[in-house]
């Protein structure tokens, strides 16, 4: 087991290095869309890259609606495995909705012998998720 200081220097240590292996300025939030955002999660069990829906029902809604209008595009020409989640729950029991694309092996941020795998599944399927983003924006946006 690891101390919490381990575990947070761990975390640290790993999404610096990634930084550092794949230098490049990500969507994430800076989608210019309230809500709407892109994320990177790994924890001591898996890794996945999610696309977020959080504002209010309404908006959530609206958006939902244009992503599944799309959803054949970016399943055939991006990510063929990505899983729609209209209602999902955060571990906080927040619900959202979330577009996501899990790594399918087991992998855990304490050990650094899974981080390269982590890192090269982020880096090609965000890169992506985003080039997706980029050429439909508008339609999403409008």
């Amino acid at each position: 087991m690891f101390s919490k200081e381990e575990s947070r220097l761990l975390r640290q240590e790993f999404w610096t290095s990634f930084g550092k292996s794949f230098p490049r300025k990500w969507v994430l939030y800076d989608t210019k869309i309230k809500g709407f955002s892109f994320k990177f999660h790994f924890d001591n069990k898996s890794a996945l890259i999610a696309l977020d829906l959080e504002d209010d029902l309404e908006n959530r809604i609206n958006y939902w609606e244009k992503l599944t209008a799309l959803k054949g595009i970016l399943l055939s020409e991006y990510l063929p495995d990505a899983i729609y989640d209209e209602e999902y729950f955060l571990d906080n029991g927040k619900e959202i909705s979330r577009i996501y694309l899990p790594l399918e092996q087991k992998v855990s941020i304490h050990n650094k012998n899974t981080w390269r795998d982590v890192m090269e599944f982020f880096n090609k399927n965000m890169s992506l998720f985003e080039a997706f983003y980029e050429e439909y924006q508008d339609i999403i946006k409008d």
